[in-house]
């Protein structure tokens, strides 16, 4: 994450062209793709600048983040892996970021020490994730749980639906091997980006779509756990797309990234098999 990453033009589906090649387009909505996509590189900048850093440790009741030391005592030890979407490309604040957020509220269920590892790079695929995969394995033990946030740039880049499935379930099956539970947020649903102009962005709403079923069936046969956003957030991205979504209208605003995290939060603690303390304190 220390390196400067411009993520590829956010909607390569100027390659739209590519799906007329098949024969059931005609050459005038080829043009017209390639032309909306030209305008979308245009309009949604790249994505250059470093995600706030959000590692290190959360204690309940703490709002500080203790740097994390080597023999720090931590009960959980949290890593993120994937693209933007998981680094918090956009957010202004560490607090901001997904990370920080997910690992805020597991200290806070559980009352317990927990580390944030990030291992997410803006502009990632699913091709990168066996070396964020290899990069855990270098710096050091693997966590006790991972979440990973992968599929947009999949989709912008064309990537074939099947083989991006296959990558996720590889790396979320090495992460499950190596003792962490695993949640996935399945790729998001462009239907609300306004940036990209219709019909591309029914284009990149079909294949985001077809990549969030696979991905599903992946991450369930690795022994991971599937979260939806696009099934589960669509809805609100659509109606207030000038609260979810930051300024370049692609990626999501903070409020945007605390209503994805939100959605991982409690199937996480379920995976770690850790009841929410507050709720039992109350019911004392």
């Amino acid at each position: 994450m220390g390196i400067r990453v411009a993520r590829r033009s956010a909607i390569t589906l100027a390659t739209a062209g590519a799906l007329a090649s098949s024969g059931t387009l005609y050459l005038g909505v080829r043009n017209l793709l390639a032309e909306q996509a030209d305008f979308a590189r245009q309009t949604i900048p790249r994505a250059c600048e470093i995600p706030p850093r959000a590692d290190g440790v959360y204690v309940a009741g703490d709002t500080s983040v203790q740097r994390f030391q080597r023999g720090m005592d931590v009960d959980v030890h949290l890593m993120i892996f994937g693209d933007s979407t998981a680094t918090g490309y956009g957010c202004l604040q560490a607090a901001e970021v997904p990370g920080a957020l997910i690992a805020r509220a597991l200290a806070e269920r559980t009352g317990k020490r927990v580390r944030l590892s990030t291992k997410a790079i803006v502009g990632a695929t699913s091709r990168g994730l066996s070396g964020q995969v290899d990069a855990m394995f270098v710096a050091g033990p693997p966590p006790d749980a991972a979440v990973i946030m992968i599929g947009a740039n999949d989709v912008t880049a064309l990537n074939g639906i099947t083989g991006s499935a296959q990558r996720l379930r590889a790396a979320v099956k090495r992460l499950r091997c190596s003792g962490a539970v695993v949640v996935v947020g399945t790729c998001p649903d462009f239907a609300a980006v306004s940036a990209i102009p219709q019909p591309l962005r029914w284009v990149a709403h079909t294949r985001a779509r077809q990549l969030a079923r696979a991905q599903t069936q992946a991450v369930d046969a690795a022994g991971g756990v599937a979260v939806p956003f696009a099934d589960l957030r669509a809805p609100e991205f659509h109606d207030a797309p000038e609260l979810l979504f930051a300024q370049d209208q692609y990626h999501p605003s903070a409020a945007g990234y605390a209503l994805a995290a939100s959605q991982v939060i409690p199937p996480l603690c379920a995976a770690l098999g850790e009841a929410d303390s507050r709720a039992v304190a109350s019911s004392d």
